[in-house]
């Protein structure tokens, strides 16, 4: 999975104070690869403590329970 490149810079423009704000290419290539690895990270954590539970499926809960220390570790 990507993230459009068109997508993350339309998003970083909405909470631009500076409307006259600009932002590298290259800069968007790299948001957009760290919410990539942010996105594995937090669905390879969730799945694991679905796993843990017991549980074949990941669920919204699973997720809520890791996303505190995902956070924090980013």
């Amino acid at each position: 999975m990507q993230f459009s490149e068109k997508l993350i810079h339309e998003f970083l423009k909405l909470h631009f104070e500076n409307s006259k704000t600009k932002i590298n290419v290259e800069a968007i290539k790299l948001i957009a690869e760290v919410m990539q690895l942010v996105v594995k990270e937090g669905a390879l954590r969730a799945a694991h403590q679905a796993k843990v539970e017991g549980s074949d499926t990941v669920t919204v809960e699973h997720l809520e329970k890791i996303l505190a220390q995902l956070l924090l570790d980013i």
